[in-house]
């Protein structure tokens, strides 16, 4: 019987065996020959009564017709030769902004149990509030678990972390149940990023998402005592993360046996060129066994391509919207301020009730600069702020992250030790009191405003000391609709006419 035979108010058919799946993972694989579901590939047991496309279950129907909801199917779409599959794809790409290179690359899922996980994952990311995976997630998600390397660019903000680490504990996951003789002290999946803070984050979220499963977690990372990260990985785990130079010290000092690796992962890669930390990278890379590549980034560069193509022969690259722009859920007001005037414009801002909105993050070039505004802001405006830069302990840092996150301090003013990655779910706005060096830093240092998309604003405090941003800054500001200082516009346009003069007189 198929779901034409459903009665229309309940959406359940009468059948023999008790009704009709539920739910995608309640389905069974499909057998050679047999029809698969549209949603998920699972077996198509039923044939929807409003699409006519073969589905496995309650819920992929449920999918299925909400796409067909939001991108309407008209009889010419399908005289294409395409399949209605293919169609949905496009549509679904097309109305998220997902943009695919490579061959076979995998449809993009709505759910989270189109993906084939093991229960307990499902079960996890439910209860860590993942409702329905973001478009990075999307596509990001199923593209890692067909084993293809990858090479995907989002907005920060975006979900980037979960589109890795949910591959990984599915793979590991599943690995250790189906090999329960291998050996646990070699861990199966590696992750790399620029900063200690990120690493503490994607552990913490990675340990979430594993709960209940065959997988351990190492943490390598300077500032913690080497012996006993050691011993976390000696005493067996699925995957280490870790930053390059701490790693590259454990291989170096000690045994550690990495040929069964099978994932790799850098995250935030353009931040990592950035660093410095390409050559250990790929000293780790060379102690590996052809791992599957996943590369992470918020921008991408001709550089990060090169990376890519120097780890993997082929990638599928994945990008969400366009590539090296703000996010558009960033709203921004770019004020000009005379260098000697920033603190007091500051102390203006912090303390009116229709600029400042706490909790909020300053963004500042120096270590000391940190220190000094943090204290300052604390005595002139009686707002309780802490500082984080990378020359305080790494306990320090800790102990300031959980007194932001946790709501005891409204602001934070940081070095960009946490303008990459590092999830700081609370904050919707950010105060760029120093301009970052290049447009690229600037578009992560904002994007800590907004979370999934959420609206978020970003206050830049903008003078001659950082002219050589200008015309990127202008195009940035164009993009999202942003007001331009006069200023800025006028010296931009100079800018421009002293550089078309200098071309035409032979320069």
């Amino acid at each position: 019987m198929d779901l034409k035979s459903m009665n229309e108010d309940s959406c359940v058919p009468y059948l023999s065996d008790g009704g009709i799946k539920q739910k995608s993972i309640d389905q069974r694989s499909p057998l050679p020959g047999e029809p698969k579901c549209v949603i998920c590939c699972r077996y198509g047991e039923y044939i929807c009564d409003e699409t006519n496309d073969d589905i496995c279950s309650l819920e992929c129907k449920q999918t299925l017709l909400k796409k067909t909801r939001v991108f309407p199917a008209t009889d010419e779409c399908f005289y294409v030769g395409s399949s209605s599959t293919d169609y949905y794809s496009l549509r679904l790409r097309s109305k998220l902004d997902i943009h695919v290179q490579g061959a076979a690359v995998p449809p993009p899922v709505l759910s989270f149990t189109s993906c084939g996980l093991p229960p307990k994952l499902l079960l996890n990311l439910e209860t860590a509030g993942y409702d329905f995976p973001t478009p990075i997630q999307m596509q990001a998600v199923p593209a890692a678990l067909s084993g293809s390397s990858l090479l995907a660019s989002a907005h920060t903000g975006s979900g980037k972390t979960a589109s890795f680490l949910v591959p990984i504990v599915s793979r590991c996951a599943r690995f250790r149940s189906e090999h329960p003789s291998s050996d646990p002290r070699n861990p199966l999946a590696l992750v790399l990023a620029p900063t200690r803070e990120l690493c503490v984050q994607v552990e913490a979220q990675a340990k979430m998402l594993g709960k209940g499963l065959p997988f351990k977690t190492a943490l390598v990372v300077g500032g913690d005592p080497m012996s006993g990260q050691l011993y976390r990985i000696h005493q067996g785990v699925e995957l280490i993360i870790g930053t390059p130079g701490r790693l590259v010290d454990l291989l170096a000092k000690h045994t550690i046996e990495l040929e069964d690796v099978m994932m790799f992962v850098l995250d935030e890669v353009d931040c990592m060129l950035q660093r410095g930390f390409i050559d250990q990278v790929m000293q780790i890379f060379r102690a590996l066994s052809q791992p599957q590549v996943l590369l992470f980034s918020a921008t991408v560069s001709r550089e990060v391509e090169k990376v890519g193509g120097s780890l993997a022969k082929e990638m599928i690259l994945v990008s969400i919207g366009k590539p090296n722009t703000p996010s558009k859920a960033v709203k921004q007001l770019a004020i000009w301020v005379d260098a000697k005037q920033k603190k007091q414009k500051l102390f203006e801002i912090l303390t009116s009730q229709n600029h400042f909105k706490p909790p909020a993050v300053v963004y500042v070039s120096s270590r000391a600069g940190a220190d000094l505004l943090a204290n300052a802001i604390t005595v002139v405006t009686g707002i309780k702020a802490l500082s984080i830069h990378g020359e305080k302990p790494m306990r320090e840092r800790r102990d300031v992250m959980e007194s932001f996150l946790g709501g005891e301090v409204p602001l934070l003013v940081s070095t960009g030790v946490l303008g990459r990655g590092v999830d700081l779910l609370v904050v919707r706005q950010v105060i760029v009191f120093d301009m970052p060096n290049t447009i690229k830093e600037y578009i992560h240092v904002i994007g800590r405003a907004s979370r999934m998309g959420d609206q978020g604003s970003a206050i830049l405090f903008v003078n001659e000391e950082s002219k050589h941003l200008f015309p990127d800054l202008v195009v940035a500001l164009k993009s999202c609709g942003a007001a331009i200082p006069k200023q800025l516009t006028s010296l931009t346009s100079s800018r421009e006419m002293h550089s078309n003069k200098k071309r035409r007189v032979g320069y």
